[in-house]
């Protein structure tokens, strides 16, 4: 089957966004602590009493979600799994943040914003390439 016009672009855009995550995650995982208590105390704080868990999942999301955009672009059907990885793993790790923490009576409903989006575009991509696999686009 022939894929949709689109295809390469959403592709592109999902594979970029899932290095911006991984790019998120090395940061926040390499943080000088010291430094970011300076400026951001309570992310500091919150970084330091994340679970290693916690951790794994967030690398999970990121990571499922970039080798899933890579298989998705080499027309690979094993990337709806990857992706459907990422979801769990987000949701793993947005409710150890929502729920474990006390982010949101700290910075507000503001807060549940971005974490929103990130579920939604991992939803997409996993919808996105399930779909791809029916019309035979994926193999």
């Amino acid at each position: 089957m022939t894929a949709p016009r689109s295809f390469r672009i959403v592709g592109i855009l999902l594979l970029l966004w899932n290095l911006m995550g991984v790019g998120a995650f090395i940061m926040q995982y390499t943080a000088d602590l010291d430094q970011l208590a300076k400026t951001d105390p309570y992310t500091a704080r919150i970084f330091a009493a994340m679970p290693g868990w916690a951790w794994t999942a967030y690398a999970l999301a990121v990571g499922g979600g970039t080798l899933g955009a890579i298989l998705l672009l080499l027309r690979k059907a094993a990337a709806a799994p990857l992706f459907l990885l990422s979801v769990i793993a987000v949701i793993a790790q947005f409710g150890y943040s929502f729920i474990g923490t006390d982010l949101l009576a700290v910075k507000g409903a503001t807060a549940a914003i971005f974490p929103a989006a990130i579920l939604i575009v991992a939803l997409f991509q996993w919808r996105y390439a399930r779909g791809l696999i029916a019309k035979g686009v994926l193999r």
